[in-house]
C-alpha cells in the first residue's frame, strides 16, 4: 500500500473531511480517533503508512509521546502534527523527534497539500534508500565470497565474525583478482555502518598531488586550478568506511598525514585554517607485502600497524582450485542473465583445461573468462574454444632489436600482449621500475598499478625502484 495515510483526529467533523478530502486525491485512507487505536494499527495489523497526519492533544495522550514510541522501533513514514494548541516546547519536541511538519489549526487545505506532498516525496526517497541498502545487505553478505575450499570457508568466517564487530581499521592483503573488493564490501554492507556511504579510492591510480586533494579536500584558491570548495573523500566518507585500494603505492609524506587524520579522527582541507571532525572506519587492501616494506622504509610503520587491528589475507586461485566448481557455474548465471543467454552444460574438457590453468589473475581472470564464453555461446554448452587458455607459444610474440611484434590472429588476448610488453621492458632495463617507466612513456604509478596487475611483484622486488 504505497499511497496508505493514516490519520489520528478525535474531531469528527475536521476528521471526516481530511478522510474525504485525500480519498478523492487517490490516498487510501486509515482514519482513527485515539492513540491506542492508531498504536494496534500499526502495530497488530502491519500497516505500513506512506504519512501520519495527527493530531497533537488526544483524549488518550500526546501525539508526541506515540512518535517517539514508534521511532524507537524504527517506525518509518513521516509525520505531520496538527494542533490548536501550538506551543514553542512542543514543535521543537516534534522536529527533534524527526517530524517533517508543526502546523497549527485551523490550517489551510492548500498549505497542508503542498507540506502532504513534499512529506510523501521525502518518505519515498527514504523508503528507496531502505531497499537499496537491504539489497546491497543481501548481496554482499558474508557468504557472498564463493568457494569450498578450507581456505575459502576461513575467510567467509572470519568476514562473519568481522560484520558483527565495530572495527576502526583493518588491511586485506592478497593477490589482484583475489577478492579484496568484495570483502571491503562485505565488511561494509554487512556491518554496522551500512546505512553510512562506501567511498573507494585507488592509490595507484592517481598521482601523489591529485591523491592529497581526493582524499582531504580543498579550498578555493589552495592550488592552481582550485576554483572553488571541495569536500575530500575522508570527509564525505564520514559515518561509513573508506576503502582504501593499492594503500601500498601511498608515498610516505601522504601515509603521514593520513596517519594523523585516522588517530586524531579530523582532518584539514588543502589551504583550509579549521579541523574538520570525521568518523570513519577504514579498510586498507594490497597486493604487496607490507611488513617487507616496512622493513625497507618504503611504508611507515607506525600506519602499518595503526590499520592492522585486523588482518585478512585471501588465497590465490591457483590453491584452492576446488573453488571453480562453485564459481565457474556462479559467472555463467550472472552473464546468462545479463546477456540472455542460456549456457547450462559444462563439458568435460572444459573443466580439464580450467583446472588445469594457473589462474595468474585469480577469480578476475575467471570471470573475465567466463564472460567471453557465455557470450559468444550459441547454446546450452559452454564453447570450449572461447576460454582460450593454452599457453602461449614462444612464436607468438617476437622481440627484434628494440621492437616487439605482436600476432593480431587472435591466439594472444589484449591483457596478454600488455603483459609481454611489461615483462620484456622490465627484464630489459634490469627491473627498474622507474627506467622502464622512462621507456615505456608512463609514469611510475601507472606501471606499478600494472606490475601488480599482472603478478610480476617478485620479479620486480629484485630490481631497483
Amino acid at each position: 500500500m504505497p499511497n496508505l495515510m493514516l490519520i489520528i483526529e478525535d474531531e469528527p467533523l475536521f476528521g471526516s473531511e481530511l478522510q474525504r478530502h485525500y480519498r478523492r486525491q487517490g490516498w487510501e485512507v486509515v482514519w482513527v480517533k485515539t492513540l491506542a487505536s492508531a498504536e494496534e494499527e500499526l502495530n497488530n495489523k502491519s500497516l505500513d503508512p506512506l504519512i501520519i497526519l495527527s493530531d497533537m492533544n488526544l483524549p488518550d495522550g500526546n501525539g508526541l509521546d506515540l512518535l517517539e514510541k514508534l521511532r524507537q522501533l524504527q517506525s518509518d513514514g513521516e509525520w505531520i502534527f496538527l494542533t490548536g494548541y501550538g506551543s514553542v516546547p512542543d514543535s521543537v519536541r516534534a522536529l527533534r523527534l524527526g517530524a517533517y511538519d508543526f502546523l497549527t489549526k485551523p490550517c489551510d487545505q492548500g498549505r497542508l497539500d503542498v507540506v502532504v506532498a513534499g512529506a510523501a516525496r521525502s518518505a519515498r526517497a527514504q523508503r528507496r534508500l531502505q531497499e537499496e541498502s537491504h539489497n546491497r545487505a543481501t548481496q554482499f553478505s558474508w557468504d557472498a565470497f564463493v568457494g569450498r575450499s578450507q581456505s575459502a570457508r576461513q575467510v567467509r568466517e572470519m568476514l562473519s565474525k568481522l560484520t558483527a564487530v565495530p572495527f576502526s581499521a583493518l588491511i586485506i592483503t592478497g593477490e589482484t583478482g583475489t577478492g579484496k573488493g568484495l570483502s571491503a564490501r562485505i565488511l561494509h554492507h554487512g556491518g554496522s555502518r551500512s546505512s553510512g556511504p562506501l567511498i573507494e579510492i585507488n592509490c595507484a591510480a592517481l598521482p601523489h598531488d591529485l591523491l592529497e586533494s581526493e582524499l582531504f579536500g580543498h579550498e578555493a584558491g589552495a592550488f592552481t586550478g582550485a576554483k572553488g570548495r571541495r569536500r575530500g573523500l575522508m570527509e564525505q566518507a564520514d559515518g561509513g568506511t573508506l576503502f582504501l585500494d593499492e594503500i601500498g603505492e601511498m608515498n610516505l609524506e601522504l601515509q603521514a598525514k593520513l596517519l594523523k587524520a585516522i588517530e586524531e579522527r579530523k582532518l584539514r582541507r588543502l589551504g583550509g585554517d579549521r579541523e574538520i571532525s570525521v568518523d570513519i572506519q577504514v579498510v586498507a587492501a594490497t597486493n604487496q607485502n607490507l611488513k617487507r616494506d616496512v622493513e625497507k622504509g618504503r611504508f611507515r610503520a607506525d600506519l602499518y600497524h595503526r590499520l592492522s587491528v585486523f588482518h585478512l589475507d585471501l588465497p590465490p586461485l591457483r590453491n584452492s582450485k576446488e573453488d571453480l566448481y562453485d564459481l565457474v557455474p556462479q559467472f555463467i548465471a550472472e552473464y546468462n542473465i545479463k546477456a540472455v543467454k542460456h549456457v547450462k552444460e559444462i563439458p568435460e574438457e572444459a573443466w580439464q583445461r580450467l583446472t588445469a590453468h594457473h589462474w595468474p589473475g585469480n577469480v578476475r581472470e575467471l570471470r573475465n573468462v567466463i564472460e567471453r564464453c557465455v557470450l559468444f555461446s550459441n547454446g546450452e554448452q559452454l564453447p570450449v574454444q572461447w576460454l582460450q587458455l593454452g599457453p602461449i607459444e614462444a612464436t607468438s610474440a617476437q622481440v627484434e632489436g628494440d621492437r616487439i611484434c605482436l600476432p593480431l590472429n587472435g591466439s594472444m588476448a589484449l591483457d596478454d600482449m600488455d603483459r609481454h610488453i611489461i615483462e620484456t621492458a622490465l627484464a630489459r632495463n634490469k627491473y627498474n621500475v622507474t627506467a622502464t617507466a622512462r621507456a615505456l612513456g608512463t609514469t611510475r604509478e601507472t606501471l606499478r598499478y600494472r606490475i601488480n596487475k599482472y603478478g610480476l611483484e617478485q620479479r620486480v622486488s629484485q630490481g631497483r625502484e
